[in-house]
């Protein structure tokens, strides 16, 4: 059974100019105890899908269609404060981009981790709070002394673990994380990395990761979604996108990817730039900087279908009705 079922999904953002499709008729699914990432290039709709499931869009910002699952109940059908006591948190916990500026730097970290836990479950002490905040900075790997520090004190690591932390204060059943591994540096990327796998595994947790780093999915998701102007164009195991990836714009990130092994190549890249989604062209929005484009890619929007694999989908023209 599926934790999360995502359908249809279109979330677009009010201007003066018109409306911009950000989320444009996503689908994907998340199983029990799996993670799926989301990658693709900046602007392509990755931030505003989190942010329209849990429904924290900002302002200008409206779910127009589509259909969003938890657990068996539509995230639509329910208020703003039946999503803030039943599901944001508690369901499904969201770690912001950012993690150098996540935390209010005039309040200790732990307080902020104990406030957090005191607004959504008041019965619960100060006290017992207190030692559930040192329980969750010892599961991150941080001593729980330490969350007797302002966030100045700590690492940029160190902030990232302990937003996690906070993300699973109230044991959530799912877990969404927005770039984890932006302003990292390498080694302690991969630390942050290895700790969402371990937690992955301890706990249970389904993860959606959200990258356009494909090396950080790679290591740590079991499926993974490609999203381009607003779309998903392939979908299906990490490791079959890797070994196989369909769409042209899927071979174009997976060229640009440096290989440890083998000779040493010059990276490829994806010539153009992204659309502007105010006004996206016509038919599949990749064709203006696909090398395979063909007519029917300029008039018709291709849909996504499964091809090869059960798991494995993909909306292109190249691959009609396998």
């Amino acid at each position: 059974m599926a934790v999360l079922d995502v359908e249809g999904l279109r979330t677009y953002y009010k201007t003066l100019r018109g409306d911009v499709k950000a989320v444009d008729g996503v689908s994907f699914r998340v199983e029990k105890g799996e993670a799926t990432g989301i990658a693709g290039e900046s602007g392509c709709g990755k931030t505003t899908l989190a942010l329209s499931i849990l429904r924290l869009l900002p302002s200008g910002g409206k779910i127009v269609e589509g259909k969003v699952v938890f657990d068996g109940t539509s995230l639509g059908d329910l208020t703003n404060e039946q999503l803030r006591k039943k599901v944001r948190w508690k369901g499904i916990s969201l770690v912001f981009q950012g993690a150098m500026n996540a935390f209010n730097p005039v309040y200790k970290v732990g307080e902020q981790i104990v406030e957090a836990i005191r607004i959504h479950e008041p019965d619960v002490s100060k006290k017992d709070a207190w030692q559930r905040a040192g329980d969750l900075f010892e599961l991150v790997g941080i001593e729980r002394g330490r969350a007797d520090n302002y966030p100045h004190e700590f690492s940029g690591g160190m902030k990232q673990r302990a937003l996690i932390a906070m993300a699973l204060a109230l044991n959530p059943k799912m877990l969404i994380a927005d770039e984890p591994g932006t302003a990292l540096d390498v080694i302690v990327q991969a630390q942050v990395l290895k700790l969402m796998r371990e937690l992955k595994e301890k706990l249970g947790l389904s993860m959606i990761l959200i990258s356009h780093d494909l090396s950080i999915l790679a290591e740590t998701c079991d499926k993974m979604a490609i999203m381009y102007a607003g779309k998903v164009v392939e979908y299906g195991s990490v490791y079959e996108v890797f070994k196989e990836p369909l769409h042209p714009y899927t071979q174009g990130l997976v060229g640009a990817f440096p290989r440890l092994k083998g000779p040493r190549t010059k990276l490829s890249s994806v010539p153009g730039s992204p659309p502007d989604l105010l006004n996206p062209p016509a038919g599949c929005h990749f064709h203006p900087r696909c090398p395979f484009a063909m007519d029917v890619c300029k008039k018709e929007e291709p849909p996504l279908i499964q091809v090869g694999s059960k798991d494995h989908y993909v909306a292109c023209w190249l691959y009609p009705g396998k």
